[in-house]
């Protein structure tokens, strides 16, 4: 008993610490450091010292400083270059503290990292089975873990309806999203598919399988647009148009963070899909069986899912994987946010040139509001990555939470994983299809 309170304690010393560090340090701050954000001003004065733009249009000659339209030699324009400015400012806190959705950020933030230390101790931690639900602690981790999903959650459904912050299109899209997420979750829950998930509920009933549907349309809804910029800043990132912009330029190391992160989530979204399964996992039981199997099998190709993984080996290969693409999407935040920022940049580049007399209405309001939703897109690329870690921890537990229901406790961590899962495989298909769409010129950032 006293081995167990133990536990107990350390469990409270560690929230209580972790949530001190956040705080003091202000790590939800300190994250986003180093990262440049732009303003683009009506109208600048140049004669000001220590004000200079970060990007200015090319000086042009004085025969060209008077534009005039063809059949009408009286009517001239000239380009203010003072209106065309664009400033670059590094993120600090007193910017970010005046943005939208700082506080849910930094909430979020906070109760995410407490929960996943909380539960990552109670995995490492061994655990008395005859002590209770208070004397074994997986209750504090339990209920950190709920309560940063539910955080994530509710911030998430008030993000994806924010007026202005997306275009009205991918709101009904992202409803729409929402629809056939659930039936497609219906669909995996029921186990309608066999051949295609490798899926399997225990005892669960009907009303416990539209329930997790249910979370898993909410989730696909509510992700669909944050993905969709992920898609947009990948895109960026890594040059695919091949710009060569300086003020845009990705690093080697961001670039490759960016492919490293996509390709693992398309890994790890593929290992629940039955031809994945069929190829890794090694369905012979014996050495009898396998040859037999082999004196049945002529075709090589056929073989080529033996690979001598056991099932046992499968599943852990699937934590681990859920777990270095949770944190591979925690790193890829920063340069996502960046390309994000760099976006309206792109914008107001495109304009500046389109035409000898620019309208930069459109980028000056582009501007604005990714300055103004910073904090929101922030969450927004933190928020799948922190539903990954938490769902993967709750998935990890293994002592008796509800000691005479078993059944309830493997339903528990079956639904915690497929959730992780969810997660995974609904980001990585919207990314997926938006890269599509760009590199088939259906779509274009402007």
């Amino acid at each position: 008993m006293v081995f167990s309170y133990k536990n107990l304690t350390l469990h409270i010393a560690l929230c209580l610490t972790v949530a001190l560090i956040l705080k003091l340090l202000k790590i939800p701050v300190f994250f986003l450091h180093g990262l440049f954000t732009y303003i683009h001003p009506d109208t600048v004065d140049n004669s000001q010292k220590g004000i200079r733009a970060a990007i200015r249009r090319p000086d042009s000659d004085s025969s060209s400083s008077e534009l005039k339209r063809r059949g009408k030699p009286k009517d001239k324009y000239e380009f203010e270059e003072n209106k065309a400015q664009i400033f670059r400012l590094k993120l600090d806190e007193g910017h970010l503290e005046t943005r939208i959705y700082f506080k849910e950020y930094s909430d979020a933030f906070k109760i995410s990292f407490v929960g996943v230390f909380c539960l990552l101790l109670h995995i490492v931690l061994s655990v008395s089975e005859e002590s209770g639900v208070l004397g074994n602690e997986v209750l504090i981790p339990v209920l950190l873990g709920v309560a940063g999903v539910g955080k994530l959650f509710v911030i998430l459904g008030k993000a994806s309806f924010e007026k202005s912050a997306s275009k009205r299109s991918e709101k009904q899209l992202s409803v729409a999203v929402g629809l056939l997420g659930f039936l497609l979750g219906f669909v995996i829950c029921c186990e309608l598919v066999p051949s295609v998930f490798d899926v399997k509920f225990g005892s669960i009933d009907g009303f416990g399988r539209i329930s997790v549907a249910l979370l898993m349309g909410c989730f696909s809804g509510f992700l669909f647009i944050p993905a969709i910029k992920s898609a947009r800043a990948f895109w960026i990132g890594t040059d695919q148009l091949r710009w060569n912009l300086s003020i845009i330029s990705c690093g080697w190391i961001a670039r490759t963070i960016l492919y490293v992160n996509y390709l693992f989530i398309m890994f790890t979204a593929l290992l629940w899909i039955k031809p994945m399964t069929a190829v890794l996992v090694n369905v012979n039981n014996s050495d009898a069986n396998a040859a037999h199997l082999v004196s049945r099998i002529r075709n090589a190709d056929k073989l080529v899912g033996n690979l001598g993984i056991s099932q046992s080996e499968f599943e852990k290969l699937r934590v681990w994987c859920l777990l270095i693409s949770g944190i591979l999407q925690v790193i890829a935040l920063r340069p996502n946010l960046q390309m994000y920022l760099h976006e309206a940049v792109l914008s107001w580049y495109q304009r500046l040139h389109a035409s000898k007399v620019p309208d930069l209405d459109f980028s000056r309001a582009k501007v604005f509001l990714h300055n103004h939703y910073l904090c929101l897109v922030v969450f927004q690329f933190f928020a799948p990555p922190a539903l990954v870690l938490l769902f993967l921890g709750l998935s990890r537990i293994e002592s008796n939470l509800f000691e005479n229901f078993q059944s309830i406790n493997s339903l528990f961590k079956e639904v915690a994983m497929l959730l992780a899962w969810w997660v995974v495989f609904v980001w990585a298909i919207f990314t997926s299809a938006s890269l599509l769409l760009y590199r088939r010129c259906i779509l274009y950032v402007s």
